[in-house]
């Protein structure tokens, strides 16, 4: 322990004797039920996080599960606009209320607070860090078997946060083919491996785009490296995603919880199992 320690673990780098993984984590709202929190991550940006998130929620939901999502990436949201969600959160005296979507996902995101969705959120990382432990400690929460965490992506302020903070019962990894992309996502893996954090497994997004003449899948960014990294990290594939240009439609048209998940099977399993 440091001479100069604060007795303050939340403010506090340092790995001594005086911390536990216990000591960091938050309380949700008092109202909240949350059984799972699941993470979706990735090391690098413009990989379909917020597309896997999405789509992982609306099929947990069409099996019959109460999905909330919160929205972690402030600085670009995007989760209220796939679902179509136009209006803003509102909240009484015991906290705040998280919109719906038209397919029940309950959805807590900084554009259902900002008075226009293209205003910026230039804020710095600790204070965006604050914003999003308070997603978690005063949204209301009610009833939710599967909580979807929609991280920024990197390594930094926001997933540091969540993870040492709120009792994520496991993480999906996205990634797309490219080589660059693979390892800059091995960062986001062996972070989470670095704080315990169990790995549902990895997700491809982008793999191919399917011919609509012959029906062959076009790998337009070369072959997929996620067999290699599933098995260098012991990790499931849990599905690969093709290009849809329908898919990019009903995102676009705040319909996504309509999108094929079919391709997301193995994911959808992994997860109905951790409640059985």
């Amino acid at each position: 322990m440091s001479t100069d320690c604060t007795h303050d673990c939340s403010s506090c780098g340092e790995d001594c004797s005086q911390r536990s993984a216990e000591s960091m984590l938050i309380k949700p709202n008092k109202l909240s039920s949350i059984k799972k929190i699941i993470g979706v991550v990735s090391g690098k940006g413009g990989v379909g996080k917020s597309l896997v998130t999405s789509l992982l929620a609306s099929a947990m939901t069409a099996k019959g599960y109460k999905c909330g999502i919160l929205d972690a990436d402030i600085t670009g949201p995007s989760i209220p606009r796939m679902f179509g969600i136009t209006g803003k959160a509102g909240g009484n005296q015991y906290g705040i209320l998280p919109m719906k979507s038209v397919n029940g996902i309950d959805v807590m995101s900084v554009n259902l607070l900002v008075e226009n969705d293209t205003d910026p959120v230039v804020w710095r990382g600790p204070v965006i860090a604050g914003v999003v432990q308070q997603f978690y400690t005063d949204v209301i929460w009610k009833d939710i078997d599967f909580l979807f965490v929609d991280m920024p992506p990197g390594t930094g302020d926001v997933p540091l946060t969540v993870f040492q903070s709120l009792p994520v019962d496991g993480i999906v990894l996205v990634t797309t083919p490219q080589e660059l992309v693979g390892m800059i996502v091995e960062k986001a893996l062996k972070m989470a491996q670095l704080m315990n954090i169990p790995i549902v497994g990895i997700v491809e997004n982008m793999s191919y785009v399917l011919c609509p003449d012959c029906g062959c899948k076009i790998k337009i960014y070369g072959e997929s490296k996620i067999n290699d990294i599933a098995k260098q990290y012991g990790i499931d594939v849990c599905g690969q995603i093709p290009i849809n240009p329908q898919t990019a439609k009903l995102c676009d048209s705040g319909e996504v919880y309509n999108a094929d998940t079919e391709n997301i099977a193995v994911a959808i399993n992994k997860l109905s199992a951790m409640l059985k």
